[in-house]
């Protein structure tokens, strides 16, 4: 069967969902899937809330190979001007998984045409922007037996060229920690600041201490980001604040530096609310959201596979400081990610962002090789 890639991105890139509420987005892919896997016997199928996996039967099984592709968009309105831009309001695809989706069906058709010695899952995962869909399925049991013992993936990269696949042997994106730090004094006039108990002063203390979490605990070779971007406190010019509230994040390259960091902001946090006589409570949520680091020896061996393809740029990269939820998954079943080239102008997340569609034909011919070479 052959696959009109262009058309099913395009027909995606329509119907963009937030996780959980893909509905539609889950409607196509069950209909492609279908389509694609008609009379092959040896391909079993399960849904998960609005999440699929597809199943491959090995002939001769010795491991599960995984792959998997997230399939939400985000809060955006468009501004693409495509005439195939998304029709639902307040929503689209600017981070790219309309194409990820659309590699990952071309590989399924790829991997289909012949029975393959070791069994292949493919996951059509949900929720990965908000969250943490690869969590909430592992720990619902949602893959079972299908569990792989190695898993795979690749997220588009605006600034890399069609042609270019990048990634490394150790942490490709930063696990991510959501901080919410209230700090609650005592309200009064501010003509009478004795009688009250700031707290707006207090979370103002507390951001400036808490620079010294990167620059004085933290391995400069490491690195590692703490970021307050926002705060909230008091009412009008003439009343002191009662509560303050920061929200932030914590990124990070492994996990061990991802818990020093959050002990570190806080008990920061503790003892500024200490040493103002008042109360503080501190929510660190990290959830799935965790380092995507990436198994050395697996690695190894797909980089060495896509540095032989003459139609691969094969680069080795440093990691990125943004977050996916495909380090929960690595974090449990070793395995590997990778940057695939889209070549715009426009980042990931921005509202004009628009790939180069050259690359889902180039993606499905190359990574479909490496699968086919790690399955027989």
């Amino acid at each position: 069967m052959t696959l009109d890639l262009i058309k099913i991105r395009r027909d995606l890139h329509q119907i963009p969902e937030i996780g959980l509420e893909e509905f539609k987005t889950q409607a196509y892919l069950l209909e492609r899937i279908a389509e694609i896997t008609a009379g092959k016997d040896f391909v079993e199928e399960r849904t998960w809330r609005t999440g699929i996996l597809v199943f491959l039967n090995g002939s001769a099984p010795e491991k599960t190979i995984g792959w998997r592709t997230d399939i939400d968009a985000l809060p955006i309105i468009e501004e693409t001007g495509l005439d195939f831009a998304s029709t639902h309001e307040g929503r689209m695809h600017a981070c790219g998984h309309d194409m990820h989706m659309t590699t990952a069906l071309g590989l399924l058709n790829e991997l289909v045409q012949v029975q393959p010695k070791n069994n292949l899952l493919f996951l059509f995962q949900p929720a990965e922007e908000n969250f943490a869909g690869s969590m909430l399925m592992y720990e619902d049991g949602a893959f079972g037996d299908w569990k792989p013992d190695e898993f795979y993936g690749l997220h588009v990269r605006p600034d890399f060229k069609v042609g270019d696949i990048a990634t490394n042997r150790s942490t490709l994106f930063a696990g991510t920690c959501e901080v919410l730090i209230t700090f609650k004094g005592r309200g009064g006039h501010a003509a009478f600041p004795h009688d009250a108990n700031d707290a707006l002063v207090a979370a103002s203390y507390f951001v400036t201490q808490v620079q010294t979490v990167v620059s004085r605990n933290v391995d400069p070779i490491q690195g590692g980001v703490v970021t307050f971007g926002s705060m909230h406190a008091g009412t009008t010019n003439n009343v002191i604040a009662e509560t303050a509230q920061l929200h932030g994040t914590i990124r990070t390259l492994t996990q061990e530096m991802s818990l020093l960091i959050q002990d570190r902001v806080k008990t920061i946090a503790e003892g500024v609310a200490a040493s103002f006589g008042m109360e503080v409570d501190v929510k660190l949520t990290q959830g799935g959201y965790l380092p995507v680091e990436n198994n050395p020896e697996l690695a190894d061996d797909l980089m060495d596979f896509f540095g032989n393809s003459p139609a691969v740029n094969l680069i080795d990269c440093p990691p990125a400081m943004t977050g996916e939820d495909f380090g929960y998954l690595l974090n449990k079943i070793p395995g590997v990610m990778f940057w695939l080239g889209v070549d715009t102008p426009y980042p990931l997340h921005h509202a004009k962002m628009s790939p180069n569609e050259k690359a889902l034909p180039f993606a499905v011919e190359e990574i479909s090789k490496f699968l086919k070479a790690k399955t027989n």
